[in-house]
């Protein structure tokens, strides 16, 4: 039988940290199966997915845990498996003058009508010309059926004045 477990990662940025995590994971019979990863600030930050046999689980653990002497701080959790509500899938984005309290507001919008945020990605730039720090999201929202969408849109929009941003969405899939 098959554990998966779910690692987060963190460490300096340098060159072969993929290398060294994949070697491990692979030495101890586990399966890379999904990853997001990044380089911020000067440091590694990732999160993935291995599938290991139940039979060889432990000394993957163990190993990964050994790796904290090369600099990895690894955290290492069981995989769960939940159940979703009946959802729509949507791709937003959020551009405008940085500042804060952005991520917090549309964080709150989303959170309020029990919509889960299942990505997020946020960065920070200068506008052309003017080279005032600019502000950009981007992501993926899970919504209930039952959430009523122009409600959810007004808000948006009255979020969106508020801070003088533009918000989107799109939908992702159709349910």
């Amino acid at each position: 039988m098959n554990t998966q477990l779910v690692l987060t990662v963190i460490c300096d940025d340098r060159p072969g940290v993929v290398e060294l995590l994949a070697h491990t994971i692979s030495q101890h019979h586990g399966n890379w199966l999904e990853s997001r990863m990044a380089h911020l600030a000067g440091k590694f930050a990732g999160i993935l997915q291995v599938a290991v046999s139940d039979a060889h689980q432990a000394e993957l653990r163990t190993a990964l845990s050994q790796l904290a002497d090369k600099g990895l701080k690894i955290v290492i959790e069981d995989a769960i498996t939940i159940s979703k509500p009946d959802c729509r899938e949507f791709s937003f984005s959020v551009v405008g003058n940085d500042r804060p309290g952005i991520v917090r507001e549309i964080a709150q919008a989303f959170a309020a009508r029990h919509i889960n945020m299942g990505e997020l990605e946020t960065a920070c730039s200068s506008m052309p010309w003017s080279g005032e720090p600019l502000f950009e999201a981007t992501g993926v929202i899970e919504v209930p059926k039952a959430v009523d969408m122009n409600e959810l849109y007004d808000y948006l929009d009255k979020i969106a004045d508020e801070l003088a941003v533009d918000i989107r969405l799109e939908s992702s899939t159709e349910r």
